[in-house]
C-alpha cells in the first residue's frame, strides 16, 4: 500500500510539474530572446541620428565602435548602396525597410533588428543588426537546469509527504493484521489498540470484540468438557468399589489399576480444558516403556477374545517428540480399534522399531481391512465415534511424524504411526505405574 501510495502521488506530482514548469520554461526562452532583441534595438536606434545627419566616414567610425562595444555585426547600407561595418549582402528584411517600414526578423544565424532612417537628403538608410543565436539563449540551459531541479525536489518531497501518510494508515492495518495471527496462534489475549482513519478504528475495535467473544466461548465450551469429564468421576468410584470386592487379588489390582489409569486420563482432560498453557520445554516420552505397558493391559482382553498377540518391541529407552498422555491415547486408540472393528480371534501384530530419524510402532491385524476415508475426523463406518485414528494423527503430528494407513498382506489393516525423535532440551517424564 505504500508504495502504491508514493506511485500515485509521485505520478500526480510529475504530470502537476510538467503542466507548471514546461510553460515557465518556454517563457524563460521568450524572454532571454525578447531581452537580446530589445537590447539590439536599442543600439540600433542609438545609431539613428548619425545615420540621418552624418557623412559616410562619421558613420563607419560610430558603427565600428557600435560593433565592438557590443560584439554584435553592425551593417549600416546608406541609398546609394555603400554598405558601411559588416560586410554582408542585402536580405529580404533590409530590402522591405530600404522603403521605410523597421521590422525585426529571423535569420539562419539568429535574429536581425532593421531600423529604417528617413530623413536623409540621397534617400532611406537601413541599419541591420543581427543577434546571434547564443544572445538569444543566454541563461535559458541555466534557468531551465534550476526548473529541472526544482521540480526532483518538489517529487521528493511529495513523495517522502506521501510515506509519512501511507505509514499513519498501513501501520494501523499492519497492527490489526498482528493480532490476527497471533489470535490464530491461539493467543486469546491479544487485543489491538485502536489508531488510524475512524475506520480502521472501528475495525480493531470489532477485532476485539471478537477475540473477547472467543475467549469467552472457549471458557464456556472448556467448563462444559471439565463438568462432562468430572461427571465421570461417581462410575470410577462404583468400578473400583466393585474391584475392591472381588475375590480373586490378581483380577482386583488388575481392575483397580485400570481404574486408577482411567481417573489419571480424566484428571489430565479436565485440567487440559480448563488451563490450557504453552509448555514451558519441548515434550518428550519413552516410546518403548508406553507402547509396553499399553499391550500389556491390552493382552488381557486379548486372551479373554481368542486372539493371538505378535510382539516386536525394540528395547527401550526410544525417546520421542510427543508428551506421555497424548502417545498413550494414541496407543490405546490403534489398539482399541483392533478389538473394536475385528471379529473375535482375529490375530494382531504390535511392532515397535528405531528407523531413520524416526521411531515407527506398527500395528497390523488379519481382519477386514480398513475402509477409504477413515482417518477421517469424525468419519466411521463402524458405528464409532471417529476420533481414535485422528487422536493417533495429531499425536504423530506433534512429535514430527504421521499417520499411515495400508493394506496388509494378508488382506487386514495396518497401521503405522511415524513419530520424530524427542528435540534437544525436552526431558522425558517418569510415567506413573
Amino acid at each position: 500500500m505504500r508504495a502504491r501510495l508514493a506511485l500515485l502521488v509521485g505520478a500526480v506530482s510529475v504530470l502537476t510539474l510538467i503542466a507548471f514548469l514546461v510553460p515557465l520554461a518556454l517563457l524563460v526562452r521568450t524572454v532571454a530572446e525578447d531581452r537580446a532583441t530589445v537590447r539590439a534595438t536599442a543600439d540600433a536606434q542609438s545609431l539613428v541620428p548619425v545615420v540621418g545627419t552624418a557623412d559616410a566616414a562619421t558613420i563607419r567610425l560610430t558603427v565600428e565602435q557600435l560593433a565592438a562595444e557590443s560584439g554584435r555585426p553592425v551593417s549600416v547600407f546608406l541609398p546609394d548602396g555603400t554598405v558601411l561595418g559588416a560586410q554582408i549582402p542585402r536580405t529580404p528584411a533590409v530590402a522591405l525597410a530600404a522603403r521605410g517600414q523597421s521590422l525585426t526578423g529571423e535569420s539562419a544565424a539568429g535574429r536581425e533588428v532593421v531600423i529604417a532612417v528617413q530623413g536623409r537628403a540621397d534617400g532611406t538608410g537601413v541599419i541591420r543588426i543581427a543577434v546571434p543565436q547564443h544572445e538569444l539563449t543566454a541563461g535559458v540551459t541555466r534557468a531551465w537546469l534550476v526548473l529541472a531541479l526544482l521540480g526532483v525536489i518538489l517529487v521528493l518531497i511529495g513523495l517522502l509527504v506521501a510515506d509519512r501518510l501511507a505509514r499513519t494508515l498501513v501501520r494501523p492495518i499492519s497492527d490489526l493484521s498482528a493480532v490476527s495471527h497471533r489470535l490464530a496462534n491461539a493467543e486469546l489475549d491479544a487485543r489491538v489498540t485502536p489508531a488510524g482513519p475512524a475506520e480502521l478504528r472501528e475495525v480493531a475495535g470489532a477485532l476485539n470484540h471478537l477475540a473477547g467473544r472467543i475467549q469467552v466461548l472457549l471458557m464456556q465450551e472448556r467448563e462444559q468438557v471439565a463438568d462432562l469429564s468430572h461427571q465421570l468421576r461417581t462410575p470410577l468410584t462404583a468400578l473400583r468399589l466393585e474391584a475392591e470386592s472381588l475375590r480373586d487379588p490378581d483380577d482386583a489390582a488388575r481392575i483397580t489399576a485400570a481404574a486408577d489409569g482411567l481417573e489419571r486420563a480424566v484428571t489430565g482432560l479436565i485440567r487440559q480444558a480448563r488451563w490450557r498453557h504453552t509448555p514451558a520445554q519441548p515434550a518428550s516420552s519413552d516410546a518403548a516403556a508406553i507402547v509396553a505397558d499399553r499391550v500389556a493391559f491390552w493382552s488381557v482382553l486379548a486372551e479373554d477374545t481368542g486372539r493371538a498377540v505378535t510382539l516386536d518391541l525394540t528395547p527401550g529407552p526410544l525417546p520421542v517428540g510427543v508428551a506421555a498422555d497424548p502417545l498413550t491415547a494414541a496407543v490405546d486408540a490403534l489398539l482399541g480399534n483392533v478389538f473394536a472393528h475385528t471379529p473375535d480371534g482375529t490375530p494382531f501384530t504390535v511392532r515397535l522399531a528405531r528407523e531413520v530419524g524416526e521411531v515407527v510402532l506398527t500395528v497390523a491385524d488379519d481382519g477386514p481391512g480398513m475402509p477409504a476415508g477413515a482417518i477421517r475426523r469424525g468419519a466411521s463406518a463402524a458405528g464409532s465415534t471417529g476420533l481414535g485414528l485422528d487422536i493417533a494423527r495429531r499425536a504423530a503430528q506433534a512429535a514430527g511424524g504421521r499417520l499411515e494407513l495400508r493394506a496388509g498382506p494378508g488382506g487386514g489393516a495396518q497401521v503405522l504411526l511415524r513419530l520424530g525423535p524427542a528435540r534437544p532440551g525436552s526431558a522425558t517424564p517418569l510415567r506413573d505405574a
